[in-house]
């Protein structure tokens, strides 16, 4: 059901104003609009009405009927409802619907804005917080090296150890070995 009301309630409607649009034919591009205008109402209504009505029986075969209705050409259901309700009451509101709308722009441009600059404030401080229990976690850190380790560490980067060898520290003095490779590369037996 879902999948025939999506073709011709949707796709074949489309096509066919594709088709009014491309072609410039006024007429049609009219009755096309009164259709679209018509279903759109329709489904804004059909959200309510699926909560409450779902269980009446044949109501969705209903909904398709109503889609064909609004769709015939025979019966021109689009251009009668739109004709004889929809313009009508909007003609007579439109104005007031025009105001609500303009307030309901500027009220959403605020808000925007304002949950803008409060976004922003909340990523600035978790970024400022970050970067600070950063930097702590980094100066613990290099405070953990004595300054021993370091010379040590510094000292091995000159000797024939490749680079790849990572050296671990301890509490105790102790000086790193060699990885095997490196002492067969230099031809000595591994001893210092």
């Amino acid at each position: 059901l879902v999948f025939s009301r999506l073709i011709f309630g949707t796709l074949y409607p489309a096509y066919y104003s594709y088709k009014a649009v491309k072609s410039k034919d006024i007429k049609e591009y009219v009755k096309w609009m009164m259709y679209w205008i018509i279903f759109a109402l329709f489904t804004t209504a059909e959200t309510f009405t699926d909560i409450f009505l779902c269980w009446f029986p044949f109501y969705y075969e209903l909904k398709i009927a109503f889609v064909a209705w609004l769709l015939s050409p025979y019966t021109k259901g689009s251009s009668l409802l739109y004709r004889k309700f929809v313009h009508p009451t909007l003609s007579s509101k439109e104005k007031e619907i025009d105001d609500c709308l303009v307030q309901a722009k500027d009220r959403s441009y605020d808000a925007l804005v304002h949950f803008g600059k409060r976004g922003l404030n909340v990523a600035a401080t978790a970024a400022v917080m970050a970067a600070s229990k950063g930097q702590g976690a980094l100066s613990e850190r290099l405070r953990s090296f004595s300054m021993q380790d370091l010379s040590t560490i510094r000292g091995d980067s000159s000797s024939t150890v490749p680079p790849s060898v990572t050296v671990r520290t301890s509490s105790k003095q102790s000086h790193p070995k060699p990885s095997r490779s490196a002492s067969e590369g230099t031809g000595s037996s591994g001893k210092h």
